[in-house]
């Protein structure tokens, strides 16, 4: 809960059909919501997974968490994975996707994060939207028009990324989204979005089930379609304290308001206090 704004979520990570060991690793503890996907075979993915969990740890439950401390907790977890991937002969590295509740400017925000193909949907009445850009090569070729989006699931080399967590070079992205009540949000893994299309998860989204409920019921999907890789799910409903819906949304979207917009913001440059403290 952050100044009014009431939340209900569920989680659930598995390591699927195929798999041996589960690599992925969630953290859904107010005010931060998020998946990581290791990688690095053997135990190096499962740790650098951790790794990413462990440097958001000490976000939980403060009510005053400000963009700088998320770029924080970015940066520490790319020299943690860092770290770790200097003691392993084939290297380790991990994906982080996620939202964070914020306050900037005194207004409360959901800060989303994303370096890999993890990542984040928003469903608002009937419509579900992609607030996260897959840093991949097959996102590479939809950009180009060389395939479809429905053909990224299927197409060979889809989960080869262009950015991860353990390589100081690879940039977060970062959006502004408003907290709006009556909304429900999706973090997942790869291991979701590439067994589920996004009708098939804008459809286990809307069901009506809990928050808990529905991380249990999309993972069970996957899973029912082959479960290729681990599989996680944290999904956040937004009961009550955030900005109203309005009469305009009825064909998704926040078509007029500019304060509804969410927007990219460029804080991966910015310098926090406690940085220029430490460097001081």
């Amino acid at each position: 809960m952050t100044e009014g704004i009431v939340l209900v979520t569920g989680a659930r990570t598995d390591v699927g059909r195929v798999r041996e060991i589960n690599e992925d690793a969630v953290l859904a503890q107010h005010p931060v919501f998020l998946v990581a996907d290791g990688m690095g075979g053997h135990e190096a993915g499962e740790l650098a997974s951790a790794e990413v969990v462990a440097a958001f740890q000490p976000l939980v439950g403060r009510q005053d968490v400000e963009p700088a401390d998320v770029v924080d907790a970015v940066a520490a977890a790319h020299a943690a994975v860092a770290r770790l991937s200097r003691t392993h002969a084939r290297g380790a590295g991990s994906t982080v996707s996620g939202i964070v509740a914020v306050v900037q400017n005194g207004v409360h925000s959901w800060l989303v994060v994303n370096i890999g193909d993890s990542r984040v949907y928003r469903l608002v009445g009937s419509t579900l939207e992609q607030l996260t850009v897959d840093h991949s090569v097959v996102q590479e070729l939809v950009d180009d028009g060389r395939i479809t989006r429905a053909e990224m699931s299927t197409y060979p080399g889809r989960n080869v990324i262009t950015r991860a967590v353990g390589d100081q070079s690879s940039a977060a992205d970062y959006w502004l989204a408003p907290i709006v009540t009556g909304e429900r949000l999706l973090v997942c893994s790869d291991g979701l979005s590439n067994d589920l299309s996004d009708e098939a998860l804008r459809a286990g989204l809307s069901l009506g089930g809990s928050a808990q409920q529905t991380a249990h019921g999309l993972v069970d999907q996957a899973l029912a379609r082959g479960g290729r890789d681990n599989i996680s799910a944290v999904v956040v409903d937004v009961r009550s304290g955030g900005l109203a819906q309005r009469a305009d949304e009825v064909t998704g979207g926040f078509a007029t308001s500019a304060e509804a917009t969410v927007h990219t913001i460029d804080i991966d440059t910015h310098t926090s206090e406690r940085q220029r403290a430490r460097r001081d």
